[in-house]
């Protein structure tokens, strides 16, 4: 076992704050002076009730998430609500249709979804498999042959107000690319919006969005629960036995979610344990504020470094550009495995591209220091002047 101190930009699962471990370490064996473990106590006591409500209020706090939205604290991870999302949006659609009087003909509605990396493509895929309908907006890799860019909003094909939703990933965590807006969509259409890596990291104008979900892994902690923000007329949803929708699975299905507050069975308890210590950490240091003023700045030291290189190189417009997750090829490429030989030799760890697009890729979420940013640039330089000699 090493003793060395390690600088993590692993991409999920991440570096989670050491306040944060050292407390969960702390109150392993006794949670709350109740003499047991988090992952001992029932979770229908009023120890893990007090605990899952403190969670709820403090992100609430955080994102300043209006009183009409619901928090859930759901298990599988983003692929599980990419079905998740299609079960309960077009069940939420057809209630909508029905109170509107507008139920004649198929029910049908397209389902509109902005593809702009790997995630958001897969979410598109799973869909596909529920439903006949899915209109895909955007295909940036068809339009443009790679992910790196955001096309304007003129080669955009949207389907209007007829679509049950438009789904979109805020930030692409393998591809680097991350929106700097929120899509302008037709205001009676629900956008719904995959935040699993960059989640707590800038504010965010909830109102904007029907539902948002992140899994914990990036931003909030460990893998196990995923966050889901929804608005709560989408809960109203239509119970009619003749529906030719599919039934929701209950484990899918945010409104017993919603009825049971997130207990409708044995929920994730540690991972949501230790999502609380990071809310707490995250507001006894600032806040939203303070953390995108931190993340602003490590960003900008990492892409000025990479801009004025002769060596590495962005495949992602400067324009979208993620705050979070930083691609950067070498050249020659054949460098690159030298590199993360030599990063991990320091300590500096996880810097491997995903295996789909290869490179290298420093992730730099909420609990990676500036310190380790400028650890990384530090050595970036020195490892450019050796092969610029």
């Amino acid at each position: 076992m090493t003793t060395q101190k390690v600088l993590n930009f692993g991409p999920g699962p991440a570096k989670i704050p050491e306040p944060v471990l050292k407390k969960a370490q702390d109150e392993l064996l006794n949670y709350n002076n109740t003499g047991m473990s988090i992952m001992e106590l029932s979770h229908r006591s009023k120890d893990f009730e007090n605990l899952i409500n403190k969670t709820q209020k403090d992100l609430r706090t955080l994102l300043d998430i209006p009183n009409n939205y619901t928090i859930l604290f759901m298990q599988g991870g983003g692929h599980t609500q990419f079905s998740a999302v299609v079960y309960n949006l077009l069940a939420a659609k057809k209630r909508k249709q029905f109170d509107n009087n507008s139920m004649e003909g198929e029910f049908n509605p397209p389902l509109d979804y902005i593809v702009t990396g790997s995630w958001s493509a897969k979410a598109a895929a799973e869909a596909k498999k529920l439903y006949n309908n899915v209109n895909i907006v955007l295909d940036v890799k068809k339009l443009r042959g790679s992910y790196g860019s955001i096309p304007p909003r003129e080669e955009w094909k949207l389907s209007g107000s007829n679509a049950a939703y438009v789904y979109y990933c805020d930030n692409e965590t393998v591809n680097g690319v991350e929106f700097n807006y929120v899509p302008e969509i037709d205001p009676s259409v629900p956008l719904v919006c995959d935040m699993s890596s960059n989640i707590l990291s800038r504010k965010v104008d909830i109102s904007k969005f029907s539902l948002i979900y992140a899994g914990a892994q990036k931003n909030i902690g460990p893998a196990g629960v995923t966050i889901v923000i929804v608005r709560e007329d989408l809960l109203n949803r239509l119970e009619i036995s003749d529906s030719k929708l599919p039934a929701i699975p209950s484990m899918l299905d945010y409104k017993v979610m919603a009825e049971n507050n997130s207990l409708y069975n044995t929920p994730p308890m540690f991972s949501i344990y230790v999502a609380s210590l990071v809310f707490e950490w995250l507001l006894e240091n600032g806040g939203i504020k303070e953390i995108e003023k931190i993340n602003s700045i490590k960003a900008a030291k990492l892409y000025d470094c990479i801009n004025k290189s002769k060596i590495y190189k962005s495949p992602v417009e400067e324009n979208v550009r993620s705050r979070m997750n930083v691609p950067f090829r070498i050249q020659p490429e054949e460098l690159e495995n030298e590199f993360l030989k030599g990063a991990n030799e320091l300590g500096m760890l996880q810097l491997k591209g995903h295996r789909s697009v290869g490179g290298i890729r420093a992730s730099i979420y909420n609990a990676v220091p500036l310190e380790a940013v400028e650890t990384l640039i530090q050595y970036m330089q020195e490892f450019e002047r050796k092969h610029s000699q």
